[in-house]
């Protein structure tokens, strides 16, 4: 079962998901998203029936900015950024999602995304046609509760961001989008490359090369090609000051 060995799974995507069959669906699998593990067993009953479980692929886009959110996804060990994608095709990453939440959440019928939501960290998660949830949403409950306080998690995601980008320095900054995909990882490794920091922070990515080598340097991380292993936690909590606070 998918619950059994949950670091071995995330370890081992995508390889995992090219040579072997998906874990298998259940109420325990489920319950890895921290979101629906705050429900009541008959409450994840009732939404169990309409979930799905998928692979989500890194690079996958699960829906664009304007475009209709048919499904919203519960990750377990993937990790998706949310992200405002200008008309010259820039993108700049406004949240992330991880285990603790979701995406794709439509509180109308045929509303439209106002952002993109691109698979940054590959994994799993399940999924669920966005009428059903909005439905299951107007019916109250828990998972109201726990969809409203997410909301207001992601919107001071959001404002922590902006505050960032105008009072924090790069290398605060860095610090801080490594902690937020760190609270979401399963182990202390990273799979990402300087190339796909820089281009989330706007910044040039000598800029983060600069960063992170004195990072590295100073014992707080570990970098090769395409990995990051953060060695010190709380120093980076330290280094990225008020950037970040893990809401």
């Amino acid at each position: 079962m998918y619950a059994a060995n949950q670091t071995s799974v995330s370890a081992s995507i995508p390889r995992a998901m090219q040579n072997t069959a998906a874990p298998a669906i259940s109420l325990t699998g489920a319950q890895q998203n921290e979101l629906l593990r705050a429900l009541s067993r008959e409450e994840l009953l009732d939404l169990f029936v309409h979930l799905d479980l998928v692979p989500l692929e890194a690079g996958k886009r699960l829906f664009e900015g304007g475009g209709a959110m048919e499904y919203a996804y519960f990750p377990t060990n993937a990790i998706v950024s949310l992200q405002y994608v200008t008309e010259d095709g820039g993108a700049a990453e406004v949240a992330v999602v991880g285990r603790e939440g979701v995406v794709g959440v439509t509180m109308y019928e045929n509303e439209r995304a106002n952002c993109c939501a691109v698979v940054q960290t590959a994994g799993y998660g399940y999924r669920i046609k966005s009428a059903v949830l909005r439905q299951a949403f107007f019916s109250g409950g828990a998972l109201a509760q726990q969809l409203m306080r997410h909301t207001s998690a992601l919107f001071a995601q959001l404002a922590q961001t902006v505050a960032g980008v105008r009072h924090g320095s790069i290398e605060q900054r860095l610090c801080r989008w490594l902690l937020e995909r760190l609270d979401r990882s399963l182990s202390n490794e990273l799979k990402v490359t300087q190339e796909m920091i820089a281009n989330m922070l706007g910044v040039r990515r000598e800029s983060i090369t600069c960063c992170a080598g004195k990072l590295q340097e100073e014992g707080l991380i570990e970098y090769r090609r395409g990995t990051v292993t953060v060695i010190d936690r709380h120093a980076m909590e330290r280094r990225a000051g008020g950037c970040y606070s893990p809401v």
